[in-house]
């Protein structure tokens, strides 16, 4: 069943000790099929809101869930608790693999909204390149 949400998505990176943080606030859908929940919403640029990212979070169990993004910059991540995967990553200089180490995957989803929370580390050539969290809220839209 699908239905309108609003989704707030907070990413939180550290490197060499500096934190930085970005928060989108969006719509988007919510969508359960064959045992999977689907979380999709557009991401706009700040410059230019002709330009937009799709993206797609599939949770696939209580501790899998893959991230899909299409558009200026793809990507596609697999997050999954205790576990490290290699992720195809495009960037403004080009294409390239990294190693994502997830350390903890918190999933509180229901028909009304809830929360996805996740802790992982990026890694390049297995040196450490972030310590980041994407912590992201689903609630469902009250139309009036």
């Amino acid at each position: 069943m699908e239905h309108n949400y609003l989704i707030t998505v907070l990413g939180i990176q550290e490197v060499d000790g500096e934190k930085d943080s970005v928060e989108v606030i969006t719509e988007g859908d919510v969508v359960t099929k064959n045992d999977h929940t689907y979380i999709s919403y557009k991401e706009y640029n700040e410059d230019d809101p002709k330009i937009y990212s799709t993206n797609l979070i599939k949770i696939e169990d209580d501790k899998k869930v893959t991230v899909i993004r299409k558009g200026e910059f793809e990507s596609r991540l697999i997050l999954e608790e205790g576990k490290r995967h290699q992720c195809y990553y495009r960037t403004p200089v080009g294409n390239m693999m990294i190693g994502i180490y997830t350390e903890s995957v918190n999933i509180s989803l229901n028909e009304k909204g809830g929360k996805l929370n996740l802790k992982y580390y990026l890694d390049f050539n297995n040196d450490l390149v972030s310590n980041n969290e994407l912590k992201i809220k689903v609630k469902e839209k009250v139309i009036e």
